[in-house]
């Protein structure tokens, strides 16, 4: 097992961004109770030097020598989420769930949840993944989009009926580990597949009209992804802006003015939100500059739509550049907009848009991936029913 090297210094990048966030966003914030404990780095494995991470939750990532790859919204399509990550060579397909990327940065750019069955599923077999990844030197790093930020707010909306069931069978699933989430949490994946045949060939499984099954669905997830709920503050270890090395991933899109903010400040406020802690006596605060509104961090669609007009392009293209500027780096990668075209590059390759709407509930597409290498990124796609025969695009 590789070891462990803890830097809790902040990075330079860490320094410039904080701004006057620093004295508020610097200090960790308190765990939930069910809240995992992170280190601070990877170990590395053979000449690479170990993955550094600053920020709580993780913001600023130095992972030298190492491969990146990048995987968009997979709105609880368990089957989907495996292919892709087949796909990124980092996971088996055998069956086993085993970590195949060595030392390979995963980065999942959020919209696990809603429009699907296997939400929780998703997030289990990232957590499990992510252990074994740490183990051989490689790391794996979660954005929180729309849907993550919707839910923990309340809003189901565009949650399946699947899902709910999905909700209440973990959590009594999680009620018979005595809610010991570090030692739950990770097998629910595995635990889940039994549960779905399990409830296949239940009498009442065909009932559409189970209201009593419905109900407890709600409060199951009502339970879980309330701010300070324990499948809330699983959500609350991952950020809405990561950036890796030169390159930032959100879900939405990142401005100017959320830089000015403060990337680390923002992830702070969100982080405290979903965990349920606030100073104020009315409860925790929605944090309005990374979760709503059309241009916030995760909602915003200003580099995934195509302009016609040169004007208008030309205007998103200097926000882009200057937003690159104010965090240093080369580009930005983003989800939330399915793109029918596949994974694509726009404004020199500047932007990478990845959401290719894989998941049943979207567009049932076939999952494509983006492959970092040396600074230089490229689109990973292959036949749906094929994972052998992969084809490799847009090299820059």
């Amino acid at each position: 097992m590789a070891s462990l090297c803890l830097n809790l210094l902040p990075s330079p990048h860490s320094r410039r961004l904080i701004e006057a966030s620093s004295a508020s966003s610097s200090s960790p914030s308190p765990p939930c109770s069910t809240t995992p404990k992170s280190s601070n780095s990877s170990g590395g494995i053979g000449s690479l030097k170990p993955v550094v991470i600053n920020g709580n939750p993780p913001t600023f990532v130095s992972a030298p020598g190492r491969r990146i790859v990048a995987v968009g919204d997979l709105h609880g399509d368990l089957e989907q989420a495996r292919r892709a990550f087949q796909m990124a060579g980092v996971l088996s397909s055998d069956g086993q769930d085993n970590w195949t990327g060595k030392e390979t940065v995963l980065v999942q750019l959020g919209d696990i949840l809603d429009r699907g069955e296997n939400e929780i599923a998703i997030l289990s077999l990232l957590r499990s993944m992510g252990k074994q990844a740490q183990e051989e030197g490689g790391a794996i790093f979660q954005i929180n989009g729309n849907h993550e930020t919707m839910n923990v707010g309340g809003d189901f909306r565009y949650v399946e009926s699947g899902a709910f069931e999905e909700c209440a069978g973990f959590l009594d699933y999680l009620d018979s580990y005595g809610y010991e989430w570090e030692e739950a949490f990770p097998g629910w994946v595995a635990a889940s597949g039994r549960w779905r045949q399990d409830q296949k060939t239940s009498p009442n499984y065909w009932d559409s009209w189970n209201l009593v099954k419905r109900q407890k669905g709600v409060i199951a997830r009502s339970v879980l992804l309330r701010p300070g709920g324990p499948l809330a503050c699983e959500l609350a270890r991952h950020a809405v802006v990561l950036k890796v090395n030169d390159w930032v991933f959100c879900h939405g899109g990142l401005l100017p003015h959320h830089v000015a903010y403060g990337i680390e400040r923002m992830n702070f406020e969100v982080s405290n939100w979903m965990r349920g802690l606030s100073e104020s006596d009315v409860g925790p605060q929605l944090p309005f500059m990374a979760t709503q509104g059309y241009d916030s961090v995760v909602w915003s669609r200003l580099y995934s739509r195509d302009v016609s007009d040169l004007e208008d392009y030309q205007i998103r293209q200097s926000i882009l550049e200057e937003t690159l500027q104010a965090v240093d780096a080369k580009a930005m990668v983003v989800g939330h907009t399915p793109q029918t075209a596949g994974v694509n590059c726009e404004y020199n390759c500047s932007i990478w848009r990845i959401d290719v709407g894989m998941s049943s509930g979207v567009l049932n597409s076939r999952p494509e991936v983006l492959e970092i290498v040396d600074g230089k990124a490229r689109a990973v796609k292959g036949r749906r029913d094929m994972l052998s025969d992969l084809q490799v695009v847009d090299y820059t």
